[in-house]
């Protein structure tokens, strides 16, 4: 019994990815109690509308996307290990002070803060990942805290649910304390882990370098529209689900759990092949084709009996997410694999920055798109995440030349004259 868990179990064998894992599932639990409570607690303990809500965190996202890039470049001078416990700590005294928080003033200062911290924490995280795992092993680390995370979030979900059967203002503030709490354990955690200074150099590398790399801009940037499938899922499928199929709305629940759960159970497997640019890339090209798959069987459910729309939203759900594993492991790889070495963690923010902007342009655009398209948004969806993912070999091969020119010209020895 105890074998078959540790192959089910997400969590790797004891070491220092084991310890990177246990912060994840600290830092992603309390991200599960403040997700399932956050806007019960906003709108019934601090007394915000809807509206203030979601213009508000809408403003903060957007705001918060701005430290990716010079966060993700200090993490290339400093130690990545001590920055992400820094930034667990200053993410749990913000998040804190959501306790002080009564007005709409108040909660926009604090979710900017918050959301300033979220995005430079996600691009130190990705120059972490990349040092516990070295160059042959990032790729693996990645998928595997993926995993992890979804289980942490699904279990905080959990937890979170606690509080909103007691509906009360204690209820929902022990909620915010809870993430509190857990954002300490993970900095904790992290702390565990060994120093990784970084390595000297003769030159410091160029401010902005990475925002000025056209050839891995394009490859980011495709990679960012594919993202755009991760919108269609937890926003748009939800509200198509209810308006516009005989699909039951407790399908909705059980989408999201066999997503969540096929993530925990497939993500370290699905990312084998997909470790250096080029495998990467075909990777990429397959997922963007497979999510297209996945719209269409969405699409299909509009007009057909409630059996049957159960059974395409299902279905298409675990063709979804294999492409959705896939593009997140190629991903990852391109963005590792493409950025200069002496610079991952300002290549890794310019990674987390495209791929913001689309998430943040996606509730907008798709809702648009297929609430008010139907089936032939649906179809258009699914046409730009197939021509997307075609032309990532592409791009991804100008890049590695591009690259590798570069270099050259660098170690080209430089004459003198007498």
């Amino acid at each position: 019994m105890l074998g078959r868990w540790r192959s089910l179990s997400p969590l790797p064998p004891p070491g220092r990815l084991r310890t990177l894992s246990l912060a994840t599932l600290a830092n992603t639990v309390g991200t599960g109690l403040w997700v399932t409570g956050a806007a019960l607690y906003l709108t019934r303990v601090v007394g915000l509308t809807p509206t203030e809500v979601g213009l508000g965190l809408t403003a903060a996202g957007l705001v918060g996307l701005t430290a990716s890039v010079p966060i993700g470049g200090l993490a290339d001078r400093c130690d990545p290990r001590s920055l992400r416990a820094v930034l667990q700590l200053a993410q749990a005294a913000v998040a804190a002070t959501y306790l002080l928080v009564g007005s709409f003033p108040a909660f926009l200062l604090v979710a900017t803060l918050d959301a300033l911290l979220v995005s430079g924490n996600l691009a130190v995280r990705a120059a972490l990942v990349a040092a516990v795992g070295g160059p042959r092993g990032r790729v693996h680390a990645f998928a595997t805290l993926r995993a992890v995370a979804n289980l942490g979030v699904a279990v905080g979900a959990a937890l979170g649910g606690f509080a909103l059967v007691a509906d009360t203002r204690w209820a929902y503030r022990m909620l915010v304390l809870g993430n509190v709490v857990t954002y300490l354990v993970s900095a904790a955690l992290i702390m565990r882990l060994p120093a990784y200074p970084p390595a000297r150099r003769a030159v410091r590398p160029r401010a902005g370098r990475a925002l000025r790399d056209g050839p891995f801009l394009a490859v980011a940037g495709a990679s960012a529209v594919l993202s755009l499938h991760w919108v269609a899922l937890t926003l748009v499928l939800p509200l198509w689900v209810v308006t516009r199929t005989d699909a039951p709305p407790v399908t909705v629940s059980a989408v999201l759990l066999v997503n969540t759960l096929l993530t925990v159970l497939l993500a370290v497997r699905l990312n084998r092949g997909a470790r250096r640019a080029l495998p990467a890339a075909r990777t990429m090209r397959r997922a963007g084709l497979v999510l297209a798959a996945g719209m269409l069987l969405w699409a299909a459910t509009d007009a057909v009996p409630t059996a049957l729309a159960i059974i395409l939203l299902l279905g298409a759900t675990v063709i979804y997410t294999v492409g959705d594993l896939w593009h997140g492991a190629s991903g990852a790889a391109l963005a590792y694999d493409l950025a200069a070495p002496d610079a991952l963690g300002a290549y890794q923010g310019v990674d987390g920055l495209l791929t913001g902007l689309a998430r943040a342009a996606g509730p907008a655009l798709l809702t648009w798109l297929i609430l008010d398209g139907g089936p032939t948004g649906w179809l258009v969806l699914a046409g730009l995440l197939a021509v997307t993912g075609l032309a990532v070999p592409p791009l991804a091969r100008r890049a590695l030349a591009t690259r590798a020119g570069s270099a050259a010209v660098s170690d080209q020895p430089i004459s003198s004259s007498t």
